[in-house]
């Protein structure tokens, strides 16, 4: 199929006239190289993807480049015999919006390597509800897994509890079996948490670690979105053996801790690096959430819905920690 009309996507730039984004028409020729060309149905907006978008902080290594880390969509062509025209297909993280033309357009084209065929079980906009939140959060899952932590070992928290990551990890491990607690400095959202299936909800300036390298131990185990102090004090109170998934640092990224915990109680420390995740883990990650895993709470957790028009509007408050759970970009 040959596309040579020009279509709209939100362009990211920065040279002598500064740094900025907004809407521009492009071409099919004008996208970074691909087996893979789709027409983009939906996106999300991710932390990352506000940071990129308001120039806040250094996410794209090239300029100009459509924005966007998450996409999904029909294929429209293929030099890839495996993806076929008329395909639904995703893609996260894999470079998009950093090295390469992101999900904010009408048109994507994508390396054929990371283009994820839509799980059976699972809609186009289902796939962007989750997109790398969702991902992050279930890759946080499997990896506590693969290290041996299961259900019956005890309740797992949640930090950063009402951001996209947080309130799907909620959803997810409710629907894996697990206990989940949530903590959150947003104690208006205790009852949204429960809804979504949080057991316990704690407030943020509630919580006292202690100072000692070992203190009680509260959980057997943890998904953190937050780092430094959080991600420290969650060292001293993690039961034996149980593992942490560390995954964000919405409060930097420092970490003071000791190595008690670690040669004590034998904690571990997962690091949850979702972008690069290699191909077949990927499509595992992505059974799980369309069947298994999948949260029941989907539209719960879809807080907020916008078009390429409206899409610069979210930035600010994302940033500024007045958003919750996930924001979907409706493209099509």
């Amino acid at each position: 199929m040959s596309i040579t009309a020009s279509f709209r996507a939100f362009r990211i730039h920065n040279d002598a006239k500064g740094y900025r984004a907004g809407l521009e028409e492009m071409l099919i020729d004008d996208l970074s190289p691909g087996e893979v060309v789709i027409k983009v149905a939906h996106s999300s907006v991710n932390y990352k993807d506000a940071l990129a978008g308001t120039g806040k902080g250094k996410i794209l290594r090239q300029f100009p480049m459509n924005g966007g880390i998450d996409v999904a969509g029909y294929v429209v062509a293929s030099t890839d015999p495996a993806i076929r025209e008329g395909d639904a297909v995703l893609c996260t993280g894999s470079g998009l919006s950093e090295t390469r033309d992101g999900g904010y357009a009408e048109y994507a084209r994508l390396p054929a390597q990371w283009t994820i065929p839509l799980p059976a079980g699972m809609t186009l906009r289902d796939s962007m509800i989750l997109g790398t939140a969702g991902f992050t959060a279930a890759l946080s899952l499997y990896r506590m897994e693969q290290n041996e932590q299961h259900p019956a070992m005890g309740p797992v928290v949640v930090t950063g509890a009402t951001g996209g990551v947080g309130s799907l990890a909620i959803a997810i491990l409710s629907k894996a079996g697990y206990e989940a607690h949530a903590i959150t400095g947003k104690i208006d959202e205790f009852d949204w948490l429960i809804g979504l299936g949080a057991k316990q909800c704690i407030a943020r300036k509630e919580l006292y670690w202690g100072q000692r390298p070992l203190e009680t131990s509260r959980w057997a185990g943890a998904i953190d979105n937050v780092g430094s102090e959080m991600l420290a004090g969650l060292t001293r109170v993690i039961h034996p053996y149980g593992n942490i998934a560390s995954c964000g640092l919405a409060a930097g990224h420092d970490l003071a801790t000791t190595v008690m915990p670690f040669i004590i109680r034998g904690v571990s420390l997962l690091g949850i690096a979702s972008a690069g995740t290699a191909r077949p883990t990927r499509e595992r990650i992505w059974e799980l959430l369309a069947s298994d895993w999948k949260p029941a709470q989907l539209d719960t957790v879809c807080t907020r819905e916008v078009t390429l028009d409206t899409l610069a509007d979210v930035f600010d408050p994302m940033l500024a920690g007045g958003s919750r759970g996930r924001t979907l970009v409706n493209i099509a």
